[in-house]
């Protein structure tokens, strides 16, 4: 592991003011505050000389007890689980900060969303259009900031600034934000010629919900009905986060029965999501009897969450410090896996050996590693791209560091790829509860949540199905939820998907947007 002295000497020589208090916390976490005008000069020297590379970045509103903003950015390094973590003052009456969007394109998508949830404006940005705002919210109405009002909304009618490409024979399709079909809304404006996609255009949150908004205030407790909801099929990767940082925070250590019980639920929602995915893939060839069949398996699967902890979609099962099921007796659970997954492998293996299904995934939807590494992917989308990554293996939780599993990693970014990627991760789910109940140790399900110190940071990171996903949290003086910040790993994906699209037709999108399968929800917040 490295050594934060040699660390924090170096960031010390390149700054014309050093690093302000820096402390160990938690072991792997190095936590400081750095100036507005030398957090670029930190981020370069972090990425480029030492490895670490920007996970999360927010604000949050100390205006009543220190008349300032707080910038927060979370740098990780996978080489050997450690944290970089800097906060940056910005006073009241001066809400600006430089940008790095430049350095690193996260930022950007970060930056923006800080502008139009605080009013912070990031100097230098290059994109200055509204991110989380759509048009008809005012311009002086920031609504994480403490002391906010909710307006009277109206649409002025002022469109959006979507880029356009020009040319001879280009033309337009938009599509959205309003579908067939039940789904979520997003607008997706294609720039093409013929049928080949030169550029994709997407905007969401349509489905902003104010959720960071809803945190505040509330218990620790009453906070897991709201994590279980942010995006319905993660309802255990989101909660594990939330709990895993309100537990980092408070130092508690959960029951090792509880660390065990928490892969089981995990690897659960992997898998129902991963067999669905693929019957999904497969039906946008027109192949829809394989869809059929993992609807099929997906509803078993559903009916066994149901019987382990009361909840299709396994809500419920976690607690801060915890858990709140135990596997009973009689739930059978392994051969009942192992039975799903001989038949999900039949599926899989007809569904492979199909030729036209295959010429339709080969090659469509390519995403390169520069540009998945680039744009800081997650998940399937960037180990099918070749980025070897996974928050179970880099940064251990729950009982994942005593189980044994590999990462499946792919190289050609295409579709075909995403969903081989799901098949072995299916399949790695099912021998991960096989290890976790055969290693399930006895003890207690729970402990209590210890006191949450007031405007200190900490934060959860999950790999949940989709990628690695992470609750930060910070309490007040009275112990309730000051601010929450989640960041799904749709967050990172979404902005990928439109490169994937460059040089397909027009009606490959659907396969490939299901093949990037990525969360409205969980991206709108």
């Amino acid at each position: 592991m490295i050594a934060f002295s040699e660390l924090t000497a170096a960031l010390n020589t390149r700054l014309e003011d050093p690093l302000s208090d820096p402390h160990l916390v938690r072991d792997r976490e190095l936590h400081a505050r750095v100036p507005r005008a030398g957090a670029a000069a930190v981020t370069k020297l972090l990425r480029d000389e030492f490895g670490y590379e920007l996970i999360l970045m927010l604000a949050d509103d100390r205006r009543a007890d220190r008349a300032l903003y707080e910038i927060h950015r979370l740098y990780a390094r996978t080489a050997d689980d450690t944290f970089v973590y800097l906060t940056t003052d910005v006073p009241a009456d001066d809400p600006a900060f430089p940008s790095q969007a430049t350095l690193f394109y996260p930022f950007s998508r970060f930056e923006r969303e800080i502008h139009d949830q605080f009013g912070l404006t990031p100097v230098g940005n290059p994109d200055t259009r509204p991110f989380v705002k759509h048009a008809f919210w005012p311009d002086d109405f920031f609504p994480l900031r403490k002391d906010a009002v909710t307006p009277d909304f109206v649409d002025d009618g002022t469109p959006y600034p979507f880029g356009q490409a020009e040319g001879e024979g280009v033309y337009e399709i938009p599509v959205g934000p309003v579908h067939a079909g039940v789904i979520e809304p997003g607008h997706f404006r294609f720039n093409v010629v013929g049928e080949t996609v030169l550029d994709l255009n997407i905007r969401l949150h349509f489905t902003h919900k104010g959720t960071e908004k809803l945190f505040e205030g509330r218990t620790p407790e009453s906070g897991v009905e709201l994590a279980e909801r942010i995006s319905g099929d993660t309802s255990v990767g989101h909660t594990m986060a939330y709990c895993q940082a309100l537990e980092a925070l408070s130092g508690t250590t959960i029951p090792a029965r509880a660390r065990y019980l928490r892969v089981v639920l995990l690897e659960m929602e992997r898998l129902y999501n991963h067999v669905s995915d693929f019957g999904a893939i497969c039906n946008d060839t027109g192949y829809a009897i394989a869809q059929a069949h993992c609807a099929r398996i997906r509803e078993q699967l559903f009916r066994l969450n149901k019987r382990l902890t009361g909840h299709r979609l396994l809500r419920g099962g976690l607690t801060p410090g915890g858990v709140t099921f135990d596997v009973a007796p009689d739930l059978d659970l392994g051969p009942t896996l192992d039975a799903i997954l001989t038949d999900f492998n039949e599926v899989v293996d007809i569904s492979l050996n199909n030729s036209m299904l295959i010429d339709r995934l080969e090659g469509a939807g390519c995403l390169t590693h520069r540009t998945a590494t680039d744009y800081g992917t997650l998940g399937y989308i960037a180990r099918a791209s070749g980025r070897d990554l996974d928050a179970r293996r880099d940064h251990p939780f729950a009982a994942y560091g005593d189980l044994s599993f590999e990462v499946p990693v792919h190289t050609t970014g295409d579709v075909y790829a995403r969903a081989l990627l799901r098949v072995e991760e299916a399949r790695q789910a099912v021998s991960l509860i096989r290890q976790a109940l055969a290693a399930l140790p006895e003890g207690d399900l729970r402990v209590p949540l210890g006191p949450l110190p007031a405007y200190q940071p900490a934060f959860g990171i999950v790999e949940a199905w989709r990628g690695a996903l992470i609750h930060w949290v910070m309490a007040d003086e009275m112990g309730r939820l000051f601010r929450v910040k989640v960041k799904d790993p749709s967050f990172a994906n979404w902005p990928a998907l439109s490169w994937a699209l460059l040089e397909n037709v027009v009606p490959d999108f659907p396969l490939c947007n299901k093949s990037f399968n990525l969360s409205y929800s969980g991206h709108d917040l």
